[in-house]
């Protein structure tokens, strides 16, 4: 019993390793390629975990030469552009102006009922609100409104807008983010003395703190209550 336990949990580990290493859009965005040797991982990694006699090696060893395909597969990707289109295909539009294209549906075994669900969770309630939906690699549908549908934007009333980027997390958990703190241009004792202003003298005491690019600091505290903010920098001195 406890030889299968150490063999699935090493199987498991190397199994979810083989996916680290495949990069984080392996995760989030599948290419079709990709689909294929992470459901071989899969099987590989059952193999060896269901029959004793079957040594470990021969479901690691299999696996790790996956992911150098995996990664040769990448390289000749990001460095051939026919070799990309055949290995993860090119994106189609299927609506231009609201106008659905047949054809396109047809290329890719796309019926109506899919699109209109699609569409749906896009947020267009028809085909008629979209000025362009493209259905991209990954299989997901990119849906765009039309520019009567779509919501102002302060460029559409002429206002001029400040940079807006990552807040940047400066504690978690109720501890120190310490590879954050250089990137805001300040130091230990500046965060101390902030959360001083706030009557917080330990960082413990803190569940979550951020910075944000227009220098305001949020802090929530693990008794709970509205989060607190206080102007911690001006937005000349944010610099991530």
């Amino acid at each position: 019993m406890l030889t299968v336990l150490l063999r699935s949990v090493v199987l498991v580990c190397v199994a979810i390793l083989s996916l680290r290493m495949m990069g984080k859009r392996q995760i989030g965005q599948l290419q079709p390629f990709e689909l294929v040797i992470a459901i071989m991982i899969a099987d590989l990694a059952t193999t060896p975990m269901e029959s004793l006699d079957i040594p470990l090696w021969r479901g690691i060893l299999p696996m790790f030469s996956l992911i150098i395909l995996h990664q040769t597969f990448s390289l000749l990707s990001m460095k051939s552009q026919k070799m990309r289109s055949f290995l993860s295909g090119t994106p189609t539009v299927v609506i231009r102006n609201g106008k659905i294209d047949p054809k396109a549906l047809e290329k890719l075994c796309f019926n109506l009922n899919d699109l209109l669900e699609e569409l749906r969770s896009g947020g267009a309630l028809s085909p008629t609100e979209v000025g362009t939906a493209i259905m991209e690699t990954s299989g997901k549908l990119s849906v765009f409104p039309t520019s009567r549908q779509r919501s102002l934007t302060p460029r559409d009333v002429g206002l001029e807008t400040g940079y807006e980027g990552v807040p940047l997390t400066l504690i978690l958990d109720g501890q120190l983010e310490k590879n954050n703190i250089p990137l805001s241009g300040k130091d230990e004792p500046w965060l101390r003395e902030q959360l001083q202003k706030l009557g917080i003298a330990d960082f413990r005491d803190v569940l979550l703190c951020y910075v944000d690019t227009d220098g305001l600091m949020t802090v929530h505290r693990y008794q709970g209550g509205e989060p607190e903010r206080i102007q911690s920098m001006s937005q000349k001195e944010v610099c991530w």
